[in-house]
């Protein structure tokens, strides 16, 4: 179950000197249970209000222990309930102000016995959501779902659902939509995907085919350690192409 941020206190709280954090420090407490977390990913959660660390006469950030909690809420319930963020930053204001709430949910849940919590809603199918579920945590309108759909980067089920990663698509098409980078211009990542699929598939459609029923179980566990191996690769590519090293 999601404890309540610690001390039920507003996430601006002050603290000490000793207790405060830079966003270095920050980043390295979160990276072991967040390895994608990176420091524009801290500011724009920031800029967004889900947190609000001090600042130096400076102008330099620090992050008092609950700011820190409050982040990793912030992050597990969009990994795990892919949540929007206007849901996420009115849910943990209002544990903050120590009213009894319950979490909504959006797409596709982790495991993690966290399920008590929402009681009060009907999940939809599992790995899957409908277009008004995409639409609300994509935070978005009919017309930009269209047009993603028109480039093929987020294309629904022939019964007009969609596959519960398209919540994650569409948060990051709007992430890079901040930085002026138009779906248009992602087409090319869709292309290269499907040809990564393409030859993940090549590899794990044997086991697949195999008539022992354990080899054909084993198949799914190899697509997703190929696809986690891809995914590195791709972005140690990207990395090296531009010339730079992510945090």
């Amino acid at each position: 179950m999601l404890r309540s941020p610690s001390g039920g206190a507003g996430h601006g709280t002050a603290a000490t000197d000793s207790g405060l954090m830079s966003i270095g420090t920050v980043l390295n407490v979160l990276r072991d249970e967040f390895p994608e977390v990176t420091i524009s990913k801290i500011r724009f959660l920031e800029s967004e209000g889900l947190i609000e660390p001090q600042r130096t006469p400076s102008g330099y950030r620090k992050f008092s222990a609950n700011d820190v909690e409050r982040l990793g809420h912030v992050l597990r319930m969009q990994r795990d309930h892919y949540l929007p963020l206007k849901v996420i930053r009115e849910y943990l204001d209002a544990l903050e102000r120590g009213e009894p709430v319950r979490l909504p949910t959006v797409g596709r849940q982790r495991d993690s016995g966290e399920g008590e919590l929402f009681a009060e809603h009907e999940a939809p199918t599992a790995a899957r959501v409908g277009r008004a579920e995409l639409l609300a945590a994509a935070e978005i309108g009919e017309p930009e779902l269209e047009e993603w759909e028109s480039y093929g980067l987020i294309v629904p089920f022939p019964d007009g659902a969609y596959d519960a990663e398209a919540v994650t698509v569409a948060a990051l098409v709007v992430e890079l939509g901040r930085f002026g980078i138009e779906p248009r211009h992602l087409r090319a990542m869709k292309a290269a995907a499907e040809r990564d699929a393409g030859l993940v598939d090549q590899v794990v459609a044997p086991l697949r085919r195999h008539r022992n029923p354990q080899t054909r179980a084993h198949a799914e566990a190899r697509t997703k350690e190929l696809a986690g191996l891809t995914v590195k690769l791709h972005a140690a590519l990207v990395q090296t192409a531009l010339g730079v090293r992510l945090p």
